[in-house]
């Protein structure tokens, strides 16, 4: 995989318009882009489909959590839309990962289209200790990370979503072959943290093992996010690659 193509650039924005422009911007120097919450509620479904027939690459970041047959029909129609990556909270549970997997790969073989990667959220990289007891969780982020991710895998999904400090206890507990470890919480040397806890560098969150990097403040909200995104692609390149699989 080429350093481009390991960036996913957040299209954390208000406005179509706005993501319009940062995806023409970043046409050629980012793998894919990212669609969250923020962004599918201003536009809908519509502008996912329109980014996906312009031939970029859609990450649909909506993490999925209901009951198993209320996601597995999303994830359905998460892969009509054409997306390479959409997600589910692995908190959701195995039943409904695993019906999900096989709801979007039953569809996708009768329907004739591509079926996308599905993978797991373990834990936000906004939360810490503090956050995870709040709502009820008494082992460590790390622990945590590393079950969800287990439990992931033998529910049939592609990979997870995990912060780049844990990317190493996924690569540890998880033996399968192409298992996607997604990384949000990456943030170049000297950028603001903002709402992010447990962060590192683009190039430490690769060598610790990481498929893709989410970015999207450090990119999008820079003076000029081309040369912010080239920047990253560059380090990524430049560094030791002694752990780009």
């Amino acid at each position: 995989m080429t350093a481009k193509n390991r960036l996913i650039v957040a299209l954390d924005v208000k406005t179509e318009s706005e993501a319009q422009r940062l995806v023409d911007m970043l046409r050629g120097i980012a793998g894919m882009f990212k669609i969250g919450s923020q962004l599918f509620t201003a536009t809908g479904p519509t502008f996912v489909r329109k980014i996906v027939n312009s031939g970029e690459r859609v990450f649909l970041d909506l993490k999925f959590h209901d009951i198993p047959n209320t996601v597995a029909a999303a994830g359905v129609e998460a892969m009509r839309l054409g997306v390479s990556i959409f997600n589910v909270h692995a908190a959701g549970g195995s039943e409904m990962m695993r019906r999900t997997a096989n709801a979007v790969a039953e569809s996708a073989d009768s329907e004739g289209l591509t079926r996308p990667s599905i993978i797991a959220v373990t834990v936000l990289t906004s939360a810490d200790q503090k956050t995870l007891a709040e709502v009820g969780w008494t082992t460590n982020s790390e622990a945590l990370v590393g079950s969800l991710s287990m439990l992931a895998e033998a529910a049939g999904l592609d990979g997870v979503v995990a912060s780049p400090l844990e990317v190493g206890i996924v690569r540890s507990v998880i033996k399968k072959a192409g298992f996607i470890v997604v990384t949000p919480g990456v943030r170049p040397a000297g950028a603001a943290l903002g709402d992010q806890s447990r962060v590192t560098t683009p190039r430490e969150a690769i060598d610790a093992g990481a498929d893709y990097l989410v970015v999207g403040r450090p990119i999008i909200e820079a003076p000029d996010p081309a040369g912010a995104a080239l920047q990253i692609v560059d380090e990524l390149e430049t560094g030791s690659t002694n752990n780009i699989r």
